[in-house]
């Protein structure tokens, strides 16, 4: 599977702070796809669902989830489907590691933002 416009909505909607939503429309790629592909999406969708947990206030499903997540996007290229997936792994652990986690969450860059 190749990068198409519907992963794309799922990062708009990631960056939106939609992470509930962007899970939702990444979910539906992942049921098509297989392989590497399968396993990416399900990392991000994985680490949106974390940043849901988070800001629902529940810090273990956060933690969980995070954690498997990254897992799944370390087996990733740094640069994958227009998305600096390196720079995502790295704020997602350093923001995870942080005692203060209600700065900012972590953004998915895309590769013209970079």
């Amino acid at each position: 599977m190749k990068e198409n416009a519907e992963f794309r909505r799922g990062v708009t909607l990631f960056n939106a702070g939609k992470y509930f939503e962007s899970h939702e429309v990444w979910e539906e790629l992942w049921l098509e796809a297989s392989g590497d592909e399968k396993t990416f999406l399900q990392g991000l969708i994985q680490v949106a669902a974390s940043f849901h947990h988070f800001e629902q206030g529940n810090v273990l499903g956060m933690r969980s989830l995070l954690a498997a997540g990254l897992t799944k996007l370390d087996g990733a290229p740094d640069m994958h489907w227009g998305i600096d997936v390196a720079k995502l792994r790295q704020d997602a652990r350093e923001w995870g590691g942080r005692e203060d986690q209600a700065q900012s969450l972590p953004r998915i860059c895309l590769r013209s933002e970079v």
